[in-house]
C-alpha cells in the first residue's frame, strides 16, 4: 500500500512538473535573436488592419481564445478541413462567426519574408495578434510568452465541447474555466474582452425574448428590430457587445451593473445578489487600471494552456495546413 501511495504521488508530481516545464519553455524574448523583426512586423500589420476595420481587433482577440480553449494554444483553429482532419472552423461556436483567418495568413507570409524562413509559429502569431489588437484599440500591453509550436491536427468535437456557449449559466461557465485551470476571476477578466466587438443575433435572441427580468427593458426594445423573434430572420445581424465596441475600456462591466449585458453568459457574471462574481464586476467597473493590469495576467495564463514546445508539433509554413 505504501509503495502504491508513493507511486501515485510520484506520478502526480511528474504530471505537474511536465506542465510547468512546458510553460517554462515559453519566453517573451524567444524571437529576439532568430528574427528581431518578427514582432514589429506583426504589430505593423495589425495596426494597419484595425485602421481599416476596427471590428477585426475583437475578432483576432476572440480567435486566440477559441484556439486556446481547444486542446491548448496550438494554432489548431487555423487548419482547414482535409479528408483526414475534421477541423474546428465549422464547429458550432466558430462557423459563420470566428473571423480573421486572412489576417493571420497575411502576417504569416510577411513574417516568413522578414525572417527569411519558416521561423515563427502560427500559434505565436495568433497570441501576438490578440495582444496587438488590444493595444491598437486603446487597451493595455502585456508581454506575450513565445515559443509555441503548431498542432498537426484539430478536432471539431473538442471545439464543440470546450468553448463556452453564449447561453451558458454561471455554474457552467465557472466549471468550464476550471477545467482549463482558470479561476472565477479569470472568467470575469477574460469575459471583459467583450468590451470590444459585436455579437450575432443568434447569440442573444433567446435572452432578448425570454429574460425580461434580467434585461433592461429599453435595451430589449431597441434590439428587437435588429433581432426578430423568428429564427432565420436576421440571424447574422449584429449588435455591439457594449456601448463602445471599438474601445478597450470598462463600459462592459458598467453595462452588466445596469442589466445591459448582451449575452446571457455576460449577464450571468453579475446577478445583483452579491454572490458569485458580482464583487469582481463591481470592482473592475470602477478601477480601469486594475482591470488593465489583471487582464494582461489572465491573457498570459490562458496563453500558457497546454502549449506545444520543443520537438512537439511543428512550425507550419502555411497556417491553414500541416507541412
Amino acid at each position: 500500500m505504501a509503495s502504491l501511495s508513493f507511486l501515485l504521488t510520484y506520478l502526480l508530481v511528474l504530471v505537474a512538473s511536465s506542465g510547468t516545464l512546458a510553460k517554462a519553455q515559453l519566453d517573451p524574448y524567444f524571437y529576439d535573436k532568430v528574427c528581431p523583426q518578427a514582432l514589429p512586423t506583426i504589430k505593423s500589420i495589425i495596426d494597419d488592419t484595425i485602421k481599416q476595420e476596427a471590428r477585426m481587433g475583437a475578432s483576432l482577440l476572440r480567435l486566440h481564445f477559441h484556439d486556446c480553449f481547444v486542446n491548448g494554444c496550438d494554432g489548431s483553429i487555423l487548419l482547414d478541413d482535409t479528408p483526414t482532419i475534421i477541423g474546428e472552423k465549422n464547429a458550432a461556436p466558430n462557423k459563420n462567426s470566428v473571423r480573421g483567418f486572412e489576417v493571420i495568413d497575411r502576417i504569416k507570409s510577411a513574417v516568413n519574408s522578414v525572417c527569411q524562413g519558416n521561423i515563427v509559429s502560427c500559434a505565436d502569431i495568433v497570441a501576438v495578434a490578440a495582444r496587438d489588437s488590444v493595444v491598437a484599440l486603446g487597451g493595455p500591453s502585456y508581454q506575450v510568452q513565445l515559443g509555441r509550436r503548431d498542432a498537426r491536427t484539430a478536432s471539431q468535437a473538442a471545439a464543440n465541447n470546450s468553448i463556452p456557449a453564449p447561453n451558458s449559466n454561471f455554474s457552467r461557465l465557472v466549471s468550464n474555466f476550471a477545467s482549463h485551470g482558470l479561476t472565477m476571476q479569470d472568467l470575469v477578466l477574460l469575459s471583459g474582452a467583450h468590451t470590444l466587438g459585436f455579437a450575432r443575433c443568434t447569440s442573444f435572441r433567446d435572452r432578448l425574448y425570454n429574460e425580461s427580468c434580467t434585461l433592461d427593458a429599453s435595451l430589449a426594445s431597441s434590439l428587437k428590430s435588429i433581432c426578430p423573434l423568428q429564427n432565420g430572420n436576421g440571424d447574422d445581424n449584429l449588435s455591439p457587445l457594449d456601448g463602445t465596441p471599438a474601445k478597450f475600456d470598462t463600459v462592459y462591466y458598467d453595462r452588466l451593473l445596469q442589466r445591459k449585458g448582451l449575452l446571457h453568459s455576460d449577464q450571468q457574471l453579475y446577478r445583483g445578489d452579491g454572490s458569485g462574481s458580482d464583487g469582481f464586476v463591481k470592482f473592475y467597473s470602477k478601477h480601469t487600471g486594475a482591470f488593465w493590469e489583471d487582464f494582461g495576467g489572465a491573457m498570459l495564463r490562458m496563453g500558457a494552456l497546454r502549449p506545444l514546445t520543443g520537438s512537439n508539433g511543428e512550425i507550419r509554413m502555411d497556417c491553414r495546413k500541416v507541412n
